[in-house]
C-alpha cells in the first residue's frame, strides 16, 4: 500500500482545522522541496527557494525539509546532488536559525555524498565534492560561532562583542575564516575549470545551471574578507609581526584568488541582471602600516529583489515513498546515471528493484518513528509543564479564596460592632470600604477564573493537536494508544480539579451571597435602630416641650442636634440605597456566573464526547491499518523468499555456463596452439622451405621470449587453478606459448638450412623438432588438467638446449672480452687514423723519392699514381673521422643512463662488426702504402695497387654499413659520413683509372718491334706467345680456385679474427 492511499484513507476521517492546515503546508512544502531540487540541468528558480525558505520559519526549522530531501536520489543523479547543495546552502543563510541545528544531524550524510561523487573525476562529481565540503565548513563555522548570523551581516559592534577583549579569539576566529575562504575559492576554481572555455557558457542552461552558486559564494566572500582585514589590523596591532607571517602569506594567496574569481565573474552575462559583483584595489592591504586601515573600503556583493512570480498552476503533490514497483526504463533514466556523456548502467531486475525500494521504505519508516517519537515525547514534557503551571494556578487562587473569606469575618466583625448610635455613621463607612475591596477582590477572582477558563481552552486545543498527531501516525498507533491513555487520565484529573475549582468559586459565591444577606439584616436592624432613635428623638422632644422652660439654655444645642441628625440620616440613607444597588449588580453577575459555568460544562462534556469518538476512530483505523500492515509484511516476505530462491538457481546457472564458456575457451585456444606448433613442425618435410634462411642471432632473439612464455603460462596457469579466476591471462598466456614456439621452430629450422656446419645443423633440426614435440606434450598436458611441471621443465630444457647450439653457431671473438669491447673500439679508430696518416705520409714519401730518382715517363706514372693514393687516403681519413663522430653520437642517443662500455657490452654484436670494419680499413691503408712502396721500387706491380684501393673501398662501405645500423633517421652525421664514403669511391676510382693508365703507357714503351722480322721467326714467336697464354690461362684458372677456397676460409673465419691477426704486426 503506498502512502498516498494511506493518505486518502486518513484523510477520510474526521480533521480538525490545524490538522488540514499541517497538511497542506507539508503538501506546498513537498512541491516547493522537488520542484527546486529536480534532475534538469537548468538553475534553481528563486520562487521555490523563496517558498521553501518560508516553510522553514513555518515549521520553525528544517526537519520537514530533511525529510522530504533525504528521500531524493541524492546518491544517484548529480544534478539532483548538485542542486540539493545549493538549496541548503541557501537554507543556512537565510532559513530559521533551527536550520543549523536540525542539519547538524545529518553532516555524515552530506560528507558521504561528497566522498561518493568524488571518486568522479569528470561532470559534476568534483563539483559535488567540493560543494559538499563547503556546506560542512560552513555548518562548523556557524556552530562554533552561533552568534554570527547564516548571512554573515552583522556591524562592528556586534562582530567586536563576538571576538571578545582577548586577542586569542581574534587569532582563531580569523583562521576559521580563511579556511571558509579557501573553501569557496576552491568551489569557483573546480566550477570554472569544468566549464568549456570555448563558447559562452553563461547563456546554456547546463552553465547557468553551475554558476548559479556562485552567488551565493560571492555574497560570502564579500563579508569573510571584510572580517579577515580587520582582524589581520586587530592582530598586528598587539602581535609581533613575526607570528603572523602565516597569517599574511595565506591572506595574499586568498587575495589573488577572489580577485581572480571577482574578475571572472563580472564578465559572465549571466551574473549581470543577478548579482553586483564588487571589485578589490589593485593592492592588498598592508597591514603593517596601521595607516593603511583607513583605506579599507569593504565590498558589497548587491544582489537585487526579485520580481514576483505568477500564481503557480495546481500541481498534485507526488508521493514521496510508493512501494509501487515501476518499469525498468522509468526506475533507470539514463539522465540518472549518463554523467556528461559517460557510459549508461545496464538495467537492472525488477526484483532487485523491488527489495532495494522496501528496503528503502522500510529505513524511512524507522526514520519517522523515530521523529514520531521525539514529537510526542516533546508534546507530553509539555502537557506535563502547563498541568504544573494549573496547580500552581489553582493553589494560588485557593490562598485568595482563603483570604477573602477570612476578610468577610472581619467584615461581619466590624458590623457587628456598629450598634452604638454614634459611631454608627463612621462603622457603616468602614463596611462600605470593605464591600468594595470585597467586589473587586471577586472581580479579581472572575478574572482569574477566565484565565483559567481560556488555559483550559488552550489546553484542550493543545490535547486536539496531540490527538491529530496520534491520527497522523499510520505505523505506530499501538505505542500513541497508550499516550492517549495517559493524556485521557490527565484530562480527566484536570476535569477533577477544575470541578474542585468551580466548587470552591461556587461556595466562595455563595458565602460572598450570604455575608451580603447578612449585610442586608444588619442594615436593616440598623434601620430599625433608627426608626428606635428617632422615637427617642420624638420622646426628647416631647421631654424638651415638656421641660421647655427649664431647658431653654439647650434649646440651641437640641436645634443643631436635630439638623444634624436630619443629615446623617440622608447620608445614610443614600448610602444604603447605594449599598443596595451594587448587592443588586452582585446578584446579577453571580447569575450570570452560573449561566456560563453551565455553558462551560456543556461545552466540555460535547468536546469529551467527540474526543471519546475520535479515539474509538482511531483505534478501529489502527487495528485496519495492522492488519494491511501485517498482510503487505507477509506478502513482501513471500516475494522476497521467491527472489531470494530465483537469484541462487541463477547464480547456479550461471556458474555452471562461466565455468563450461572457460573450458571451451581454453579447449579453443590449446587446440589453436597445438595447431600453430603443428605446422611449425610440418615445415621439416616441406621442400619449398628448405631455400629459407636464418643467422644464429635472429634464432637466439625469437628463442628467448619461449622462456618467458613458458614461465607466464605455468604462473597462470596456478593462479586459475586455485580459484578459477584470471582467465583472460591464462588464455593469453597459452597463446603467447604457441606463437613464440611455432616461430622459434620455423626459425630454427630456417637457421639449420644456413649453417656451413652439416652436423651442427643437423643437430640444430633434431632439437627444433624434439622442442616441438615438448611444446606439443605442454599443450596436452594443460588440456587434461594435470600438473604440467614434468612437461615445462622438459620443455625448458630443449629451448635452453636449441639457444645453446643457436650460441656455437654465431661467429665470436675469443680474444676480445665484452667488457673491452668499447676501449678496443676506441683504440682501433685511433689506429686506423694512425695507420692512414702513416700511409699518407709515406706515400709523400715516396712521391718526393720518385722524383729524386725517376724522369721521363716513369716520374709522370709514378707522381699521377702516387697523387690518386694521396687523394685517396685524404678521403678515406675524413670517412673515419666522420665515423667516429657517428659514433659518439649514436652512444650519446643509445646508451641512456648507462656508460659507455655498458651500452658496447649490450650491443656486442654490433661492436663486433664496427671493430672489424675498422680492422679492415686499417689493415687496407697498410697493404695499399707497402704496395705502392713496392711499385716505386719496381719490385712490385701495378694490379696490386688496383686490389688494395678496392679492398679499401670495400672495408669502408662495411664501416659505414656498421654505422648506419645504429644510426637514426635523418641524423646529420649519418649524411657526412654518406658523402665521405662518396668521396672515398671516387678517390678509389681514380687510383683504378691512374694505374691502368699508367700501365698502358709503360707496355707501350716495352712492345716490341715485330716489322723486322721474317716469317719464321715470327712463326716461333707466335707459337711461344700461344704456349704462354695456354700456360697462363691454366694458372688463372688456378688461382680462382684458390681464390675460391681461400675466401670460403675467410668467411669462416670472419666472425672470430676477421682474418686480420698475421698483419697486426705489421700495422
Amino acid at each position: 500500500m503506498s502512502t498516498r492511499h494511506l493518505q486518502r484513507v486518513i484523510g477520510q476521517r474526521g480533521k480538525t482545522t490545524l490538522e488540514l492546515e499541517r497538511e497542506n503546508f507539508e503538501k506546498s512544502q513537498a512541491v516547493a522541496i522537488n520542484k527546486a531540487i529536480n534532475n534538469q540541468e537548468t538553475p534553481v528558480k528563486e520562487k521555490h527557494l523563496r517558498n521553501t525558505i518560508l516553510g522553514t520559519f513555518t515549521d520553525h526549522g528544517g526537519n520537514l525539509f530533511w525529510t522530504i530531501t533525504i528521500r531524493l536520489p541524492l546518491q544517484a543523479n548529480p544534478i539532483v546532488a548538485w542542486k540539493f547543495c545549493q538549496v541548503l546552502h541557501k537554507l543556512l543563510r537565510e532559513g530559521h536559525r533551527n536550520v543549523l541545528k536540525d542539519s547538524l544531524r545529518y553532516r555524515s550524510n552530506i560528507i558521504e555524498i561528497g566522498k561518493l561523487w568524488g571518486h568522479l573525476k569528470e561532470g559534476y562529481g568534483r563539483l559535488i565534492a567540493a560543494y559538499c565540503t563547503l556546506v560542512v565548513q560552513k555548518m562548523d563555522f556557524q556552530k562554533k560561532y552561533p552568534e554570527i548570523p547564516g548571512n554573515l551581516l552583522m556591524d562592528d559592534e556586534k562582530y567586536a562583542h563576538v571576538c571578545g577583549s582577548d586577542v586569542n579569539n581574534y587569532f582563531e576566529i580569523s583562521v576559521d575564516m580563511l579556511d571558509y575562504m579557501d573553501e569557496i575559492l576552491h568551489l569557483q576554481e573546480v566550477v570554472f575549470g569544468s566549464l568549456d572555455k570555448s563558447r559562452a557558457n553563461s547563456m546554456t542552461n547546463s552553465g547557468q545551471c553551475r554558476l548559479a552558486p556562485l552567488i551565493l559564494c560571492i555574497q560570502d566572500s564579500c563579508q569573510l574578507y571584510d572580517y579577515i582585514v580587520k582582524s589581520l589590523f586587530k592582530l598586528h596591532s598587539s602581535l609581533p609581526q613575526d607570528t603572523l607571517t602565516g597569517h599574511r602569506d595565506r591572506f595574499l594567496s586568498a587575495y589573488k584568488r577572489l580577485k581572480q574569481f571577482y574578475y571572472s565573474s563580472s564578465n559572465l552575462q549571466y551574473f549581470k541582471n543577478l548579482v553586483q559583483v564588487p571589485a578589490l584595489p589593485e593592492e592588498p592591504p598592508n597591514f603593517l602600516i596601521a595607516s593603511d586601515f583607513s583605506k579599507h573600503v569593504k565590498p558589497v556583493a548587491v544582489v537585487p529583489e526579485p520580481e514576483p512570480d505568477p500564481e503557480p498552476e495546481p500541481v498534485e503533490v507526488v508521493d514521496l515513498v510508493d512501494t509501487a514497483v515501476p518499469a525498468p526504463q522509468e526506475t533507470l533514466r539514463p539522465s540518472h546515471f549518463s554523467f556528461n556523456g559517460g557510459p549508461t548502467v545496464p538495467e537492472v531486475d525488477e526484483r532487485d528493484l523491488l527489495i532495494e525500494r522496501l528496503t528503502k521504505e522500510v529505513r524511512a519508516l524507522r526514520a519517522e518513528l523515530e521523529r514520531v517519537k521525539a514529537e510526542d515525547q516533546k508534546t507530553i514534557s509539555a502537557l506535563k509543564e502547563e498541568i504544573s503551571k494549573l496547580e500552581k494556578i489553582l493553589s494560588e487562587l485557593r490562598v485568595s479564596a482563603d483570604k477573602a473569606l477570612k476578610e468577610n469575618n472581619s467584615l461581619q466583625k466590624q458590623l457587628a460592632e456598629a450598634k452604638i448610635l454614634a459611631g454608627a455613621s463612621v462603622k457603616l463607612t468602614e463596611a462600605e470600604k470593605q464591600a468594595k475591596q470585597s467586589e473587586e477582590k471577586f472581580k479579581k477572582m472572575k478574572e482569574v477564573y477566565n484565565k483559567l477558563r481560556d488555559e483550559h481552552v488552550t489546553l484542550l486545543r493543545t490535547h486536539g493537536e496531540v490527538v491529530k498527531q496520534q491520527s497522523s501516525d499510520k505505523k505506530f498507533l499501538e505505542e500513541k494508544e497508550q499516550m492517549i491513555k495517559d493524556a485521557k487520565m490527565d484530562m480527566q484529573r484536570m476535569e477533577e480539579e477544575r470541578r474542585v475549582i468551580q466548587n470552591s468559586l461556587q461556595q466562595t459565591a455563595d458565602e460572598i451571597t450570604n455575608q451580603l444577606a447578612t449585610t442586608t439584616t444588619k442594615n436593616t436592624d440598623l434601620e430599625k435602630r433608627k426608626q428606635e432613635l428617632e422615637s427617642q428623638v420624638h420622646f426628647l422632644e416631647k421631654t424638651r416641650t415638656s421641660l421647655e422652660e427649664q431647658l431653654q439654655s439647650t434649646e440651641e444645642q437640641k436645634t443643631n442636634l436635630e439638623s444634624h441628625l436630619k443629615q446623617t440620616l440622608e447620608e445614610k440613607e443614600a448610602e444604603h440605597d447605594d449599598l443596595t444597588n451594587q448587592i443588586a449588580t452582585l446578584q446579577g453577575e453571580i447569575s450570570q456566573m452560573r449561566e456560563e459555568k453551565q455553558l462551560m460544562e456543556q461545552q466540555l462534556k460535547s468536546q469529551l464526547t467527540n474526543l471519546q469518538s475520535e479515539l474509538n476512530e482511531s483505534q478501529e483505523s489502527r487495528r485496519s491499518l495492522e492488519e494491511q500492515l501485517k498482510q503487505t509484511i507477509a506478502e513482501l516476505q513471500q516475494q522476497l523468499d521467491q527472489v531470494t530462491a530465483d537469484y541462487e538457481s541463477t547464480e547456479k546457472q550461471l556458474n555452471s555456463d562461466i565455468g563450461n564458456i572457460h573450458k571451451k575457451l581454453i579447449e579453443t585456444s590449446i587446440r589453436e596452439g597445438k595447431a600453430f606448433i603443428q605446422d611449425a613442425l610440418d615445415q621439416f618435410e616441406n621442400p619449398s622451405f628448405t631455400t629459407v634462411k636464418c643467422t644464429a642471432e635472429f634464432l637466439l632473439m625469437r628463442a628467448e621470449p619461449v622462456l618467458a612464455s613458458l614461465h607466464n603460462l605455468q604462473k597462470s596457469f596456478k593462479i586459475y587453478g586455485l580459484d578459477r579466476t584470471g582467465l583472460e591471462t591464462f588464455v593469453e598466456c597459452i597463446t603467447s606459448f604457441a606463437h613464440h614456439m611455432g616461430d622459434c621452430i620455423i626459425h630454427g629450422i630456417a637457421t639449420s638450412h644456413s649453417t656451413a656446419q652439416i652436423e651442427s645443423g643437423e643437430e640444430l633440426g633434431a632439437i627444433c623438432r624434439s622442442t616441438g614435440e615438448s611444446g606439443l606434450e605442454v599443450l596436452k598436458a594443460l588440456q587434461k588438467g594435470d600438473n604440467i611441471q614434468t612437461e615445462i621443465d622438459k620443455a625448458v630444457h630443449d629451448v635452453e638446449e636449441l639457444m645453446r647450439l643457436s650460441e656455437a653457431l654465431v661467429p665470436k671473438a675469443d680474444d676480445i672480452k665484452a667488457e673491452d669491447m668499447g676501449d678496443m673500439v676506441d683504440n682501433e679508430m685511433q689506429s686506423t687514423t694512425r695507420a692512414i696518416e702513416q700511409a699518407a705520409a709515406r706515400i709523400e714519401e715516396m712521391l718526393h723519392r720518385t722524383r729524386e730518382d725517376n724522369t721521363g715517363i716513369q716520374l709522370e706514372v709514378n707522381e699521377r699514381i702516387l697523387d690518386a693514393c694521396t687523394d685517396l687516403m685524404k678521403a678515406v681519413r675524413i670517412l673515419v673521422e666522420k665515423s667516429r663522430d657517428l659514433q659518439k653520437e649514436i652512444i650519446a642517443q643509445g646508451r641512456g643512463t648507462s656508460s659507455v662500455t655498458e651500452f658496447y657490452k649490450k650491443n656486442h654484436r654490433w661492436t663486433e662488426g664496427l671493430l672489424s670494419a675498422a680492422k679492415a680499413v686499417g689493415w687496407a691503408a697498410t697493404t695499399l702504402m707497402e704496395s705502392a712502396d713496392k711499385v716505386m721500387k719496381g719490385e712490385g706491380k701495378l694490379e696490386e695497387l688496383i686490389v688494395c684501393s678496392q679492398e679499401i673501398a670495400a672495408s669502408t662501405a662495411q664501416l659505414v654499413v656498421s654505422s648506419r645500423v645504429k644510426a637514426q633517421k635523418g641524423s646529420k652525421c649519418m649524411q657526412k659520413v654518406s658523402e665521405a664514403s662518396k668521396e672515398v669511391s671516387s678517390a678509389t676510382g681514380k687510383v683504378v683509372a691512374s694505374v691502368k693508365t699508367g700501365s698502358q703507357i709503360i707496355e707501350e714503351q716495352t712492345l716490341m718491334d715485330f716489322s723486322k722480322l721474317p716469317l719464321m721467326q715470327t712463326k716461333m714467336q707466335e707459337m711461344q706467345l700461344q704456349v704462354h697464354v695456354l700456360e697462363l690461362e691454366k694458372e688463372l684458372e688456378q688461382e680462382r680456385y684458390k681464390l675460391g677456397e681461400i675466401r670460403k676460409r675467410h668467411y669462416q673465419l670472419a666472425g672470430d679474427t676477421e682474418g686480420y691477426e698475421l698483419h697486426q704486426g705489421k700495422r
